[in-house]
């Protein structure tokens, strides 16, 4: 089974973003032959992620697809039930764009194509804090989301991580959950490389 598990790169002004820190070191820790983990690391842009995302889909030709941001108001990790048919983006992206409206033509919302309670329970029983997220943001994950699932027809789903710093503190995040008060997650990158190694896992 390959399985293509992408991250972000760093926006906002911010060094790291913890899915990209994460999603990098899932690949080189991997060593379970039955699972061949291919990554890529998306640009943080509305136009250029769902491109990179559709050029590495079409490189690797993965079996499932797993895409990994980060949530600064969140202090578990979430895989995500809906990616909705909208863009409002609270700060600019990594191109200086601020969309609205809709994404596509399609309904307003698309359902995951993995178990998320599945994966949250796997990741759980991994040691790290996870559940359930009804509501990806409007910013560029959501639109990932969306695009993951318009774009590829095999199981395909997104997870949040909590902006992880391992030093020094996030400023970013709130792209996700505007109106949550910031939240201090006690994870670390390596909890967060348990939790994506528990959700690749679980799709199998």
């Amino acid at each position: 089974m390959r399985v293509l598990v992408t991250g972000f790169e760093p926006f906002g002004g911010d060094a790291v973003n913890a899915s990209g820190e994460a999603v990098t070191a899932l690949a080189e820790g991997w060593n379970d032959p039955t699972i061949h983990l291919v990554t890529a690391i998306l640009p943080v842009t509305f136009a250029g992620a769902p491109a990179a995302l559709a050029a590495a889909i079409g490189e690797h030709r993965p079996d499932a697809v797993v895409c990994v941001g980060e949530a600064g108001g969140r202090a578990a990790v979430t895989p995500e039930r809906y990616a909705v048919n909208e863009r409002a983006a609270r700060i600019p992206d990594n191109d200086g764009a601020t969309p609205a409206g809709p994404i596509d033509s399609g309904p307003e919302r698309l359902e995951s194509r993995i178990d998320v309670e599945h994966v949250a329970t796997a990741i759980a029983a991994a040691g790290v804090p996870a559940h359930v997220s009804e509501d990806a943001g409007r910013f560029v994950c959501n639109a990932v989301f969306r695009a993951v699932l318009t774009g590829f027809a095999g199981p395909a789903g997104f997870v949040h991580v909590p902006t992880v710093r391992e030093t020094g503190t996030a400023t970013v995040g709130a792209e996700t959950d505007e109106a949550a008060t910031a939240a201090v997650s006690a994870l670390t990158t390596a909890d967060l490389v348990t939790a994506l190694d528990a959700a690749v896992r679980a799709l199998t």
